[in-house]
C-alpha cells in the first residue's frame, strides 16, 4: 500500500470529479500515490479522524457537508480558512494537521483564465446564494476590490454572511434582484440550482449590462440554463469546472510536493467525462 494516500471526503461523494483530476496529475508527474473518494456520513466523522494518522493519509479535500465540521479535528487552520469559516483542504505540516481553503483561489483563477481582464473597471458583483461557494466568491472578489451584493431566498442567511465580512458586502432578498442587476459587472450563481437533478435558476437578464460577465459555479451540466440564457444575450460566461481545477493545485502541492498545471488537455478530459454521463 502506498503511503502517499490522499482523499476527497463528503456525503454523498460519487459525483465528485476530484479523483479524476488528481489521478491525472499523479500519472502525468510520475508520482506513486493515490487519491480516493470517501463517503463519510456526519456520524462517522469522529471515527475517521481518530484513525487518520494510522491510515497513512497525507491529507485530502473536504466537501459538503463537512467543511465546517472538520475544523475541531484540526490542529490549526490558515488565514483563508479562518476568513471563510470553512476548510476544503487538509495536510500535514511539521507534525500538525492543518486546514486551509482554496475555494476562493479556484473561483478567481477560473474567471481570470476564461475571461482575462474581466475586472478592468469592474466595481459591483452580485452573488445569488449564501452557502460555502458564496463565501469563497465574496472573499476573492472583496480582495480584488469589488463591492459584493449577496441575494438569497432566506435573507437572514445573507445578512449573517454579510455581517461576517463587514464593509463592502450587503445582504438582500431575491425580490431585490431586479433592481440590483442593472449595476452589476459580475453575476454569479453560487447555489446548486441548475445542477443536474435540481430545478433551474430562473432569472431575468434583460437589465444586465451587455459587458457584464455571468458565472455559474455549477459544472454538471457544463452549460446550465443560466449560462445558455446569458450566452444567447451576448454576455461573457464562465462555467464552474475551472473552479474545481484551480482549487486543486495547492492541495496537490501540499500532499505530493509538486505543483501541477491546469491544462486544456485536463479540462477536456473532465468535459468529456461530464458529457458522457
Amino acid at each position: 500500500m502506498t503511503s502517499n494516500r490522499a482523499f476527497v471526503m463528503g456525503h454523498p461523494i460519487a459525483h465528485s470529479r476530484s479523483p479524476m483530476l488528481h489521478t491525472y496529475w499523479l500519472d502525468r508527474l510520475g508520482i506513486a500515490g493515490s487519491y480516493e473518494p470517501l463517503d463519510i456520513a456526519p456520524a462517522e466523522l469522529d471515527a475517521f479522524f481518530a484513525g487518520f494518522r494510522e491510515a497513512g493519509w497525507v491529507g485530502g479535500n473536504v466537501t459538503v457537508p463537512h467543511k465546517i465540521a472538520v475544523i475541531p479535528h484540526l490542529d490549526a487552520i490558515d488565514d483563508d480558512a479562518e476568513a471563510m469559516g470553512a476548510v476544503n483542504t487538509i495536510w500535514w505540516e511539521d507534525g500538525k494537521l492543518m486546514g486551509g481553503n482554496t475555494d476562493s483561489v479556484g473561483f478567481m483563477g477560473n474567471i481570470d483564465e476564461l475571461v482575462p481582464g474581466w475586472d478592468k473597471g469592474a466595481t459591483h458583483a452580485l452573488l445569488i446564494g449564501a452557502g460555502g461557494a458564496t463565501r469563497a466568491a465574496a472573499y476573492g472578489l472583496l480582495r480584488r476590490g469589488l463591492d459584493v451584493a449577496i441575494c438569497n431566498r432566506t435573507v437572514s442567511k445573507a445578512e449573517t454572511l454579510a455581517g461576517q465580512f463587514g464593509k463592502g458586502v450587503s445582504a438582500h432578498g431575491l425580490d431585490e434582484l431586479g433592481a440590483l442587476i442593472a449595476d452589476t459587472d459580475l453575476l454569479v450563481n453560487t447555489t446548486s440550482l441548475g445542477m443536474t437533478g435540481q430545478p433551474p435558476l430562473e432569472i431575468d437578464l434583460t437589465r444586465l449590462r451587455a459587458d457584464a460577465v455571468v458565472y455559474d459555479v455549477v459544472y454538471v451540466p457544463l452549460e446550465t440554463d443560466l449560462l445558455k440564457q446569458a450566452r444567447a444575450s451576448g454576455h461573457r460566461t464562465v462555467d464552474g469546472l475551472g473552479m474545481l481545477l484551480h482549487q486543486g493545485v495547492d492541495g496537490f502541492r501540499h500532499w505530493f510536493r509538486q505543483t501541477p498545471e491546469v491544462t486544456n488537455e485536463l479540462r477536456m478530459l473532465l468535459i468529456d467525462d461530464i458529457r458522457a454521463k
